[in-house]
């Protein structure tokens, strides 16, 4: 394994308080290369930052440093960080009056619903930050790094997944798969204890060097395939961006499998129920295959089936198996080879997609739960719409209203309390002019954005339902006020009544 920085701690403080003085941070550097070439680093464009990075100034040196991975002046260096500690443990190397940088230190704002964002670095190989501007593959990667053994930086599943995540105080969590610690990083702020664990060394190395420059404690390491590296030990989150990509072979750890089909991801599902504390969750990404003559919804189904787990499947886009490919090779530099180079290995992938009946491959979000529950809650859809990030506080209030919903009966249903969500506006749907509406539309704002129809009964207890009245005395109103039987509207109320709860367009209050 090529060398990485040496982990010392009293060193990598005197590192951290450099970075924090010259305000390497994601705001501050968001605040000097301003939007335009912060926007042109994501599409791999370096020009526009190495223009505003012309001054001299320490922040200037170490983006150009560490996030364009250009050669500086030694002196610059020396003025911007402990340059000989940095020398000493591996993160710099010299080369006459310059001085490189070894590794991608990319600053990260470490963000958790209901504290305040901290500063974070996250410690990755060179051209291997995704969406930075070196690129994955480029020429400035890791020299001697074998590319399949190459650990990648922050890249949009991490911040994902990152924004996925429940995030509530918890004793134990892990982080399974964890690359460069991108979600390590979140967890250790809300857990007591962090487990970081990876199937490649050079990741764990990785991650530990994010973790102890970013000042965290409460974490440690363990290296292994899957739930293999903590035997029998039960966790309150679980969070794993996995090497989820469908692929006829095992060329980069970061991204492939090594197991048939989408076989990693649901050997994941299934292992979770084994590693859940009461009350647990497990929250992953993953991709599944659409094979002719199967409905994609029984695949997942089969899944989460027996497990006695909750759980929440979103499906947020499906790529048929060109374009599949096309993306992984892509990610993979084979576009750069010679051309039959490129369309031999095309053909591998679309041969293996073939002979198993790939249609298509699904990718999205897969959330679990140990509630313990006799008759566990499975909810599998399609929803490609945009929702709000953070959606992680959103996820667990889905969660919570399953236990209502399966506490509760129909007539428990009706003598309970509801307010109406905030941020729910109505709809009003027909022709110009018309007297009545065609039909009226509730649609959320915040969480998922959801929108659904409903008749003149629903609307108007929405528009109502201020948690003051149960929703039984509510419908009697309604009942009188449009001359239906109030008997008939309770009987045929409870079914709607679930379908708001559900979908967060009204939340239980009370007891």
């Amino acid at each position: 394994m090529t060398t990485l920085p040496a982990p010392d701690p009293a060193r990598l403080a005197r590192l951290r308080e450099a970075l924090l003085a010259a305000s390497y941070t994601a705001d501050g550097c968001l605040d000097l290369l301003g939007p335009t070439a912060y926007a042109a680093l994501a599409r791999s464009e370096a020009v526009p930052a190495l223009r505003a990075t012309r001054g001299g100034t320490a922040l200037e040196t170490l983006v150009r440093l560490f996030l364009l991975q250009q050669p500086v002046p030694y002196p610059a260096a020396a003025a911007a960080l402990p340059v000989a500690d940095c020398l000493a443990d591996g993160w710099l190397t010299r080369d006459g009056d310059e001085v490189r940088a070894t590794v991608d230190v990319r600053p990260y704002a470490n963000e958790v619903a209901g504290l305040e964002s901290a500063d974070a670095w996250v410690v990755s190989d060179l051209g291997c930050a995704v969406g930075g501007a070196g690129g994955i593959g480029s020429g400035g990667s890791a020299a001697g790094v074998p590319r399949r053994e190459l650990v990648l930086g922050v890249g949009g599943a991490s911040t994902t997944l990152a924004n996925l995540a429940v995030r509530r105080p918890v004793r134990a969590a892990l982080d399974l798969g964890t690359g460069s610690g991108v979600q390590a990083l979140h967890a250790a702020r809300h857990a007591q204890q962090v487990t970081a664990t990876d199937l490649n060394p050079r990741a764990l190395a990785f991650a530990r060097l994010t973790l102890a420059l970013s000042g965290f404690e409460n974490t440690a390491t363990a290296e292994g395939s899957l739930f293999e590296p903590v035997a029998d030990r039960r966790f309150d989150l679980i969070v794993s961006n996995p090497p989820f990509v469908i692929s006829p072979g095992s060329r980069f750890v970061y991204r492939d499998g090594g197991m048939a089909g989408d076989e990693l991801c649901r050997s994941l599902v299934r292992g979770a129920a084994e590693r859940l504390a009461p009350g647990g969750y497990c929250q992953l990404l993953a991709n599944w295959q659409h094979v002719k003559g199967e409905d994609w919804h029984d695949r997942l189904a089969g899944w989460v089936a027996g497990t006695g787990l909750d759980a929440w499947v979103v499906q947020r886009e499906v790529q048929d198996p060109a374009q599949y490919a096309e993306l992984w090779l892509r990610d993979g530099g084979d576009h750069l080879a010679s051309r039959q180079a490129y369309e031999q290995r095309y053909d591998e992938w679309l041969d293996a997609f073939e002979a198993a009946g790939v249609e298509g491959v699904g990718f999205g979000w897969i959330t679990l739960r140990a509630s313990g529950a006799e008759h566990p809650t499975v909810r599998i859809e399609e929803w490609p719409h945009p929702v709000e990030q953070p959606l992680g506080p959103h996820i667990e209030q889905w969660f919570a209203r399953q236990d209502f919903l399966r506490d509760h009966d129909d007539a428990a249903l009706l003598a309970a309390r509801y307010q109406l969500a905030d941020e729910v506006v109505q709809e009003q749907v027909g022709a110009p002019g018309a007297d009545d509406p065609e039909h009226v539309v509730l649609r959320h704002n915040r969480g998922m954005r959801r929108a659904t129809k409903v008749d003149t009964v629903g609307a108007g207890f929405a528009g109502v339902c201020d948690g003051t009245l149960p929703a039984g005395q509510i419908l009697d109103a309604i009942a009188q006020l449009l001359g239906e039987d109030r008997v008939l509207l309770r009987d045929r109320a409870p079914e709607s009544l679930r379908l708001l709860v559900e979908q967060g367009f009204i939340a239980p209050v009370g007891g």
